[in-house]
């Protein structure tokens, strides 16, 4: 029997703090904690704190499942903010729509789904891989290798970064997989093909700890980084602390969001981060987003006034927010974010130079249904 606590506002935080991306989600995590912080020191909402119900299901995708079952069966909770893989996103879809929960998804992912019972607030693929298509192309050059690891959302935004750069003229010269949380030997197998193929760039989806053997496997490599870069659209400012940014100078990322950004939100943001969880962690894609989605929510809850999937998933796209990213506001249609695309060139300092953004907030397009593949994207913005 499931509990209820009329005092409080009880809601699940399913994020994996260990296991294969438990560096990204711990970021996920500690966003989602400051801005449960911020509410609650601030009054709650209509007088009632957020009461937030934690559990790490350390990357397993039964755990996601068998814990958002718990969350939504037994421990009173009607929302959750979790998962980040699509992997497991997946996993808890069924249960979290059989229990008519909400399901706040703060990750970027591969788009081709549409859930009464989910809020996505992550970028789409229209939102970083068609600008980062442009970008690698222009500042690099036509031979574009592929690798990722080996599940969903990598093999589709490599299926749409390959049509896209064949769509502009370029050539995929290589596209190799590994296991999620492949081992050294995958790696330098990965990089002996690059080596191999010559290119120009390497777009990169291969995510968690595999990416960090990956990053620091191709600065072993000796491969010039400012001529033959990794591209992705996860290696964020958390996980460059993580493998050394010394290794990671030059590399490329595709992101609404950067440390750097200099906007008064985002300095807010920054300071209140760091007074919190430590000089030595930065902010992050991961972190902003989590944070951001965890406002929005409040600000939902404060017009319906109960957690009820359907009232506060219909007030929720009704909100708006001024995010450390930026100015965020859904699309009703999509139930998706409209986000500011940009593109970031890593430092080695660990933060980002941020070399382009677009002009406006982009729609999202989870199903590529209007983005056109030829447009140069990077006319739509300017450079930052």
């Amino acid at each position: 029997m499931a509990v209820k606590d009329e005092a409080t506002w009880r809601v699940g935080v399913l994020f994996s703090r260990s296991g294969v991306s438990g560096v990204t989600e711990t970021e996920h995590f500690l966003g989602t904690a400051l801005a449960i912080e911020e509410i609650n020191q601030a009054g709650g909402v209509l007088g009632r704190p957020i009461a937030p119900v934690c559990y790490d299901p350390a990357g397993d995708n039964d755990a996601y499942r068998n814990l958002a079952r718990r969350m939504l069966a037994e421990d009173g909770v009607e929302v959750v903010f979790g998962c980040s893989l699509s992997a497991s996103r997946k996993s808890v879809l069924s249960t979290v729509e059989r229990h008519n929960g909400l399901l706040w998804y703060p990750s970027i992912y591969e788009g081709f789904e549409y859930s009464e019972n989910i809020i996505y607030t992550g970028a789409t693929l229209n939102q970083n891989v068609f600008a980062l298509a442009d970008y690698l192309l222009q500042e690099h050059g036509p031979r574009i290798f592929v690798i990722g690891s080996d599940y969903i959302y990598p093999r589709e935004s490599n299926r749409v970064m390959r049509d896209l750069i064949e769509a502009k003229g370029g050539t995929i010269v290589g596209e190799r997989y590994a296991p999620l949380d492949a081992d050294d030997a995958a790696h330098a197998a990965m990089i002996a093909e690059i080596r191999g193929a010559a290119p120009d760039a390497v777009f990169s989806t291969v995510v968690g700890r595999g990416a960090e053997r990956l990053y620091r496997a191709y600065a072993e490599s000796g491969i010039d980084r400012a001529r033959c870069p990794i591209a992705s659209l996860t290696m964020a400012e958390g996980q460059i602390r993580a493998i050394g940014p010394e290794h990671c100078a030059g590399h490329v990322l595709a992101a609404p969001y950067f440390g750097a950004l200099a906007t008064e939100e985002n300095r807010r943001f920054v300071t209140a981060f760091q007074a919190r969880f430590g000089l030595d962690r930065p902010t992050s894609m991961w972190s902003e987003t989590a944070y951001a989605q965890v406002h929005l929510f409040a600000r939902a809850l404060a017009e319906a006034g109960t957690l009820d999937a359907e009232r506060l998933g219909a007030a929720a796209l009704r909100q708006r927010f001024a995010a450390p990213e930026g100015e965020l506001a859904f699309d009703g249609e999509t139930r998706h974010l409209w986000l500011t695309p940009g593109i970031g060139v890593a430092r080695a300092d660990g933060q980002f130079d941020v070399v382009w953004r677009a002009r406006r907030p982009v729609r999202p397009d989870p199903y590529l249904a209007w983005s056109r593949f030829e447009t140069n994207w990077l006319e739509e913005g300017l450079a930052a």
